[in-house]
């Protein structure tokens, strides 16, 4: 079985798994779509509750926080323990929709109709890459694959590299002042992560048509969720940076 290769660490994992268990059903891409729409809307749901909430004045540091860090690590949990993610990944929807919802919430308090123009950007970028992928506008080659996953890889440590530096007192602001600089890394990381999503598909694709597991129904969609949520952080950050500059 060829298991193709992605940038989405998510589905990074699955390159040295060949085999499958017997009469446990196969994967499809139906399957996929509709599990990916029932996490949206876990997402979308917890969200409302901690924007609403954020924008009456209340704080929801605490579940943020708590949002964050437990995505964080089910995502790590669920890239390792593709299995579970039947059970993981509707948890992982929870927390990131708690987390979202806050951080949009502040963001909307200063820049109001940011939340919704980033939601329409996210949703129009998902629909136009799905477009690009199925008309075949983009060929998914390896060298396409290590391309993007490069770019991935080099993004995540330059956010990994300025949090370290946080952690001793040193706040770059290179990346969220509203330089030049700042939105053109910002453009650079939505384009990236709008080519993660072309990979995503395709792995959902060739997935049904390797016959995975119907297990990975759930882990594809898993892994698209981690790739929207990156996606609309991003233009959440830029749109917040260019109405700075107004």
């Amino acid at each position: 079985m060829n298991i193709t290769k992605t940038s989405n660490p998510v589905f990074r994992s699955l390159e040295n798994r060949s085999t499958i268990s017997q009469g446990q059903g196969v994967m499809s891409a139906q399957g996929a779509a509709t599990k990916a729409i029932l996490l949206s809307l876990i997402i979308v749901v917890c969200a409302m509750y901690t924007f609403a909430q954020t924008l009456q004045g209340a704080n929801m540091g605490g579940l943020a926080m708590m949002g964050a860090i437990g995505g964080f690590l089910l995502a790590l949990v669920t890239a390792f323990k593709m299995e579970w993610a039947r059970f993981t990944a509707p948890i992982y929807a929870v927390f990131e929709g708690l987390f979202l919802g806050a951080v949009s919430g502040v963001f909307e308090r200063s820049y109001p109709g940011i939340a919704i123009e980033a939601v329409m950007g996210t949703m129009g970028t998902l629909l136009t890459m799905l477009i690009i992928y199925k008309m075949g506008l983009v060929k998914v080659t390896n060298k396409f694959r290590m391309g993007v996953f490069a770019a991935t890889g080099g993004i995540f440590l330059v956010y990994l590299f300025s949090w370290i530096l946080s952690l001793f007192g040193v706040h770059s602001g290179f990346l969220y002042s509203g330089s030049l600089f700042s939105i053109g890394f910002t453009i650079f990381a939505i384009i990236i992560a709008a080519l993660n999503l072309v990979l995503d598909f395709d792995f959902i694709v060739r997935g049904e048509e390797s016959g995975l597991p119907k297990y990975m129904e759930w882990y594809g969609a898993f892994g698209l969720m981690v790739t929207l949520v990156w996606l609309y952080i991003e233009i959440l950050n830029l749109l917040a940076m260019l109405a700075q500059r107004d």
